[in-house]
């Protein structure tokens, strides 16, 4: 994943905008099906992120932050599945680190 725009951004008052926008337009590529706790799958619904924290050093940024998304607990997909397929709020947190000369970034769960 590259984050371009967030590395730009970075010491900007709109940094954490540009980052909540970026993280969620790669969805995707974050590791939210792993991070389910109560449902089965990831729904396509677009995640909310949050800024915890964040700081930098000369090799990279690093920001915390926190992701609300959906899943779905998916049944057998059968006429009498009594398995509610309403979405349900999940929420991880991860470790964002983005190298300052590429962009590019990398995801770890916490």
């Amino acid at each position: 994943m590259f984050l371009p725009a967030s590395l730009r951004a970075w010491g900007t008052p709109d940094f954490a905008a540009v980052l909540k926008g970026e993280l969620a337009a790669h969805a995707a590529e974050l590791p939210l099906q792993q991070a389910l706790r109560g449902t089965s799958t990831v729904t396509d619904e677009p995640p909310t992120v949050l800024l915890l924290s964040a700081r930098a050093d000369a090799e990279c940024i690093t920001a915390k932050v926190g992701i609300f998304f959906s899943g779905i607990l998916a049944g057998c997909s059968c006429a009498d599945d009594p398995t509610p397929v309403e979405p349900q709020t999940e929420y991880c947190e991860l470790e964002i680190e983005i190298d300052r000369i590429s962009g590019r970034a990398r995801v770890r769960s916490e």
